[in-house]
């Protein structure tokens, strides 16, 4: 099982997009509007990698899939499978 987010394809979000896309376990790939962001074990971004102001950083995640959100601070944004 994986963990699995959904974020909305503006360019606000392209900072999170971007630091997911380069971790080596990470699959980017577009579901209509959204990129779907999924990760074979934890997904973990680091907010202050991604250039995201926290207004950005906390409204960035447009959906789970079979996850949950275990972090989510102005550190990081954990995603784990359920």
């Amino acid at each position: 099982m994986s963990a699995r987010m959904y974020v909305l394809d503006v360019p606000e979000n392209e900072g999170v997009v971007r630091v997911a896309s380069d971790a080596a376990d990470v699959v980017v790939d577009r579901v209509g509007p959204y990129f779907r962001v999924s990760a074979v074990d934890d997904l973990v971004i680091d907010r202050r990698a991604t250039g995201a102001r926290h207004a950005v950083w906390y409204s960035a995640i447009a959906g789970l899939e079979d996850s949950r959100i275990v972090q989510h601070d102005k550190d990081a944004l954990r995603v784990v499978a359920r």
